[in-house]
């Protein structure tokens, strides 16, 4: 199969498990979902230098937050596999696409499939919303916006120790409304971390509806520039463009800035507008459609 094909099947695999989940749960994150397939599909799909796994690792149960003294937890890097200096680091900032990350984990083989039924359950590290020990999650990111200050710690110490491998940070548009975000941009651009890459799902959408009926973020490119970084805007659902922009070289920081569709794949969600942060299932009518996209996807 070529990486292509092999990408589109991520994605697609993506939506229809994370469709097929929020449908026996009654709820999820769904939107999330249909605006960051293919930015996850290419990330895991083969953008990110990642150690190989030999076969998909089973979500540990709960053993406790670190503690001072103790360096006997895991953190839900061990699904990325073995940290090699040469490899890469991945870090997911909106704790909210849990599941949606989770859905990539499982379809790229690093997550047993079978994760998904300790999902939110009282002892389980598969979480509603990400915490350091869920899988895929190497750190907490707090309320929103946190990682990319913790990604660039990360860079710098990397870039002292000289070790070849990049630290991306996957991010939400929301972030850019946090002042945290434009303080971590500076202090990357400050201590020239070409080896610190974002990547970001732009679907103009938050939990209170539309991003500019909130507060307007754009022109989020020329921002960005303007903080000394390397920016790149791609459709978010061109994986070529994805690819590609992944893939550059950059003496500098460097932001993709993606821009997606929060209803791609699914378009009975726009239905929802202008709120689509959520789907909770108002009617048994209404749970029917998307039933019935289900098996639509599944054809």
């Amino acid at each position: 199969m070529t990486e292509e094909k092999e990408i589109a099947r991520i994605a697609a695999g993506i939506r229809r498990r994370v469709l097929a989940h929020t449908l026996s749960q009654n709820g999820g994150y769904m939107s999330q979902a249909c605006s960051a397939a293919e930015l996850l599909s290419c990330l895991y799909g083969g953008m990110l230098d990642l150690a190989p796994l030999y076969s998909p690792i089973a979500p540990p149960m709960f053993s406790g937050v670190p503690r001072v003294g103790s360096d006997d937890y895991l953190t839900g890097a061990e699904f990325h596999g073995r940290r090699d200096p040469k490899r890469d680091r991945l870090v997911i900032s909106p704790a909210h696409y849990a599941l949606v990350v989770y859905a990539a984990l499982i379809e790229t083989g690093r997550l047993r499939e079978d994760a998904l039924d300790h999902f939110n359950k009282d002892g389980s590290t598969v979480e509603m919303i990400g915490a350091e020990h869920s899988p895929g999650f190497e750190t907490t990111t707090g309320s929103l916006a946190q990682a990319i200050s913790q990604a660039g710690g990360i860079a710098l110490a990397r870039k002292i120790r000289k070790e070849s491998g990049k630290v991306w940070v996957f991010m939400s548009d929301g972030e850019f409304q946090e002042g945290q975000t434009w303080e971590a941009l500076q202090a990357a651009s400050f201590h020239k971390l070409s080896n610190l890459r974002i990547i970001v799902d732009v679907n103009r959408a938050q939990c209170d509806g539309p991003m500019d009926s909130v507060m307007t973020i754009e022109p989020l490119a020329q921002r960005v520039t303007s903080f000394g970084w390397k920016t790149t805007v791609v459709q978010g659902h061109d994986t070529t463009a994805i690819l590609e922009a992944g893939r550059k070289n950059t003496r500098s920081p460097h932001a993709i800035l993606c821009y997606t569709d929060p209803t791609r794949g699914l378009p009975i969600l726009a239905d929802r507008a202008p709120v689509l942060h959520y789907v909770r299932f108002t009617s048994a009518g209404e749970k029917a459609r998307y039933e019935q996209a289900y098996q639509e996807m599944v054809r």
